[in-house]
């Protein structure tokens, strides 16, 4: 078999329209990194990867500036792919677990951090996966999502025909493109919660901002209607991104949601709850999703079994494809739903979040399947960055009216194992990206 010969890796530095906030902090660029896995037989793999520092550990964020945590993330990256060298050629999923371990322990000693998110590596990885993906699908001369990752996980095996586009609504997104958001159709609003009110800790500022910017959110999509949702309006799903300190507090939110009339419309709140301060969601009036606590099968078994969560968010594009399928598994086998959401991803990395989503089970509240997509509303040049899809002229890339459509050809033949022409071109010759 097979050995991992050498490698390459760049970033393009991609600014955002305006500040992106969440999870109390704000960030102005994103980088996009881009890597290639070549094996000693010649044959080479390319991956894309967007790196978020402030999603995947916000201390780490905090301690640095935002191109010094940016620079720090890419250096993980590299150490994965040095260690990756000389390895022979298994499996994707086999060998992100050979190097993880390794992966992590160099990640705290160049961040100088005593703690640190396993999502913070796992987001690192993002690139190099992707490559090992892509060569792995030439190994097995497969061409359809379902036939590559079938050995993994045959319980992806769903079938939605169209997927509805899911916003995002940051802490500075106007009401001027709230209001577009909805008269364009969109039915699903993924709302940021966990702003430092007033520029301070205080729990009970946040909350208080929080249920405001709900009720104001919710009075705005109030006179919308949509065929989509069980309700037959527009619905919320909430991110706080682990902000709130206990449950208590969370409760004390969802009371004042509740008196806004909102509570009703919320089908998700995705991880209220830091990762090393997780409280039992039992009984509370919302599925509580787990997203950045969820690194592994044995995180998603925790999270459902011990705390109650009633959905987890799958991340191929923050977390890796190998960890999302190992998490999907444990979800889907307790009867769990759930859901692809994003990391302000490029047309070419939307690809693959859209192939897990195409296959999961709609969400309890809609009538159809979905997949978060804010790049266009963050990126400046959307059109520029599609150019860099392996099929840019692919129909299901352009949602109408916040509708995804996928063809047969979406199924027959994965966009997502084709190669990164544009990308590569870049990288291999070195230029500015």
């Amino acid at each position: 078999m097979a050995r991992i010969a050498d490698f390459a890796l760049d970033f393009i530095r991609e600014p955002l329209r305006q500040p992106f906030g969440f999870k109390g902090g704000s960030l102005s660029e994103l980088w996009q990194v881009v890597c290639r896995v070549e094996l000693d037989d010649g044959r080479c793999g390319y991956g894309v990867g967007v790196q978020s520092v402030l999603w995947s550990d916000g201390a780490v964020f905090c301690a640095h500036t935002q191109t010094g945590g940016n620079a720090l993330m890419l250096s993980v990256t590299e150490r994965a792919l040095q260690l990756l060298k000389g390895e022979q050629f298994t499996s994707p999923p086999m060998l992100q677990k050979k190097i993880f371990d390794a992966v992590y322990a160099y990640a705290k000693t160049a961040l100088q951090a005593d703690k640190l998110s396993a999502t913070f590596v796992l987001n690192a990885l993002v690139p190099v996966d992707f490559a090992l993906w892509q060569l792995w699908a030439a190994e097995k001369s497969a061409q359809t999502f379902d036939s590559v990752c079938a050995d993994f996980c045959p319980e992806l095996s769903g079938r939605q025909h169209i997927l509805g586009e899911i916003p995002l609504l940051s802490y500075h997104t106007s009401d001027e493109e709230i209001r577009r958001q909805l008269a364009d159709g969109a039915f699903l609003l993924k709302i940021k919660l966990g702003a430092a009110a007033e520029g301070g800790a205080d729990a009970h500022a946040m909350s208080r901002w929080d249920a405001e910017r709900l009720r104001h959110i919710h009075e705005l999509a109030s006179a919308f209607c949509t065929p989509y949702t069980e309700c037959g309006h527009p619905v919320y799903y909430l991110d706080a991104n682990g902000r709130y300190p206990d449950r208590a507090e969370l409760e004390r939110f969802l009371e004042q949601a509740d008196g806004c009339g909102a509570l009703e419309r919320v089908i998700l709140l995705e991880e209220p709850f830091a990762q090393d301060n997780l409280q039992d969601a039992a009984g509370l009036p919302v599925r509580v999703a787990g997203d950045e606590s969820a690194h592994c099968a044995q995180d998603a078994k925790t999270l459902i079994d011990r705390y109650h969560y009633g959905a987890i968010a799958l991340k191929p594009v923050a977390k890796t494809l190998s960890a999302t399928l190992e998490i999907y598994r444990e979800a889907h086998k307790r009867g769990v739903p759930c859901f692809c959401a994003d990391l302000t991803v490029p047309p070419a990395m939307l690809e693959w979040n859209m192939q897990v989503a195409a296959r999961l089970e709609t969400l309890p509240g809609l009538h159809v399947g979905v997949v978060e997509s804010n790049g266009p509303q963050n990126y400046p040049d959307w059109a520029r960055l599609r150019a860099l899809h392996p099929v840019p002229e692919a129909s299901w890339l352009e949602p109408h009216r916040h509708i995804f459509r996928l063809p047969e050809k979406f199924y027959a033949c994965c966009a997502a194992f084709l190669p990164l022409d544009a990308y590569a071109a870049m990288l291999d010759k070195g230029e500015e990206m």
